[in-house]
């Protein structure tokens, strides 16, 4: 295989990201709208959540699920205080992108936090600048040039200032409904497939991708998270997460797209049997989730105790499930040694 070169800074934060094996083990809370909805909505009809019960919650889990985990991925909106509570060794994963996306225009375009740039992002400590992106590669050919054009910035600013760039695609149809339904399910392996190819160019300058397992494991006849509807077997299945991840250039990590974190185990099971080369996870509420009514309705105390007791026996769970099907990030290149690590060049 031909040797790859890799700046210093990007490779430097890979390693800080990813654990002694290569696999990056890391934690989410970059959560933003939709944890203080769900904050307010544990406290009743009227509930409310304040910008210090966000900032609140961020910090407690990342002060103590970071024991357990490679790296955090954080806001710089509400996880600045979080930032500062992660344990030693553990690296630091900041969101680039604004929450949501405006209704009003079709096509879900993404923008940046307008107070930040990859810049501040480095001299907060960052160890990789992350971009969640809605795509549909079959969407008009307008709208998508305008993403194209959007992650072509973003990675020349991450190249401009040597930090790795994380991009999250997350697959949509507008015409075919719910993301969650029986009929996005069943088209759901082509569009995970489209995506990891297209941003593996390296006209994008992604380093890593950031993906959705290319099935909703609810309509997976044979699992313990089946529903009854049948959109694939378990060998289809695993043709999926096959051919998805041949379709990718680039390392990548699976999200857990906020289903539990048992489900969330046993899809990545299914991953490692079906010989996917992924490279570990960013897993947030599968970790944490159960904890939101807790501290919401009885404090950070007890928060606290939650995390240390629940919260840490799922990410030492999950631990287990990547020490056995996980690949180091480096082995996409051909090993630590196929890497040569260059200095940055400025043109």
């Amino acid at each position: 295989m031909t040797k790859v070169k890799m700046t210093k800074g990007k490779y430097n934060h890979l390693l800080a990201c990813a654990d002694a094996n290569g696999v990056i083990a890391a934690a989410a809370a970059d959560q933003r709208g939709s944890l203080q909805k769900s904050i307010a909505k544990a406290r009743g009809e009227n509930g409310t959540a304040t910008a210090q019960d966000l900032s609140q919650f961020k910090a407690i889990v990342t002060r103590i699920l970071t024991k357990h985990s490679s790296a955090i991925l954080m806001d710089p909106e509400f996880g600045l205080d979080a930032i500062n509570a992660r344990q030693p060794g553990s690296g630091v994963l900041v969101s680039y992108e604004k929450t949501g996306y405006d209704v009003s225009v079709k096509g879900r375009l993404p923008d940046l936090l307008s107070e930040w740039s990859v810049k501040r992002i480095v001299e907060l400590g960052g160890n990789g600048v992350k971009i969640l992106l809605y795509y549909n590669a079959f969407d008009d050919a307008k709208i998508n040039d305008i993403k194209h054009a959007f992650i072509e910035r973003v990675g020349a600013e991450c190249a401009a200032n040597d930090i790795p760039f994380f991009l999250e695609p997350l697959a949509y149809d507008d015409n075919l409904g719910d993301e969650k339904g029986f009929e996005f399910a069943k088209a759901k392996p082509k569009y995970v497939t489209a995506y990891m190819q297209e941003f593996s160019k390296p006209r994008y300058g992604v380093d890593i991708l950031k993906v959705e397992v290319p099935v909703n494991i609810a309509y997976v006849e044979g699992t313990r998270a089946y529903k009854g509807q049948t959109a694939y077997t378990i060998p289809e299945t695993m043709r999926h997460f096959r051919e998805a991840g041949e379709a990718a250039a680039k390392p990548f990590i699976y999200l857990s797209a906020g289903v539990s974190d048992e489900i969330f185990r046993e899809t990545l099971e299914i991953a490692a049997q079906a010989g996917t080369n992924f490279s570990g996870v960013l897993c947030g509420r599968a970790t944490w989730q159960d904890g939101v009514p807790v501290f919401a309705t009885q404090g950070a105390d007890a928060l606290e105790a939650w995390l240390l007791d629940r919260g840490v026996t799922n990410v030492k769970a999950l631990n287990e499930v990547l020490a056995k099907g996980a690949k180091p990030w480096w082995d996409f290149y051909g090993g630590k040694a196929n890497i040569d690590v260059v200095d940055q060049v400025i043109s």
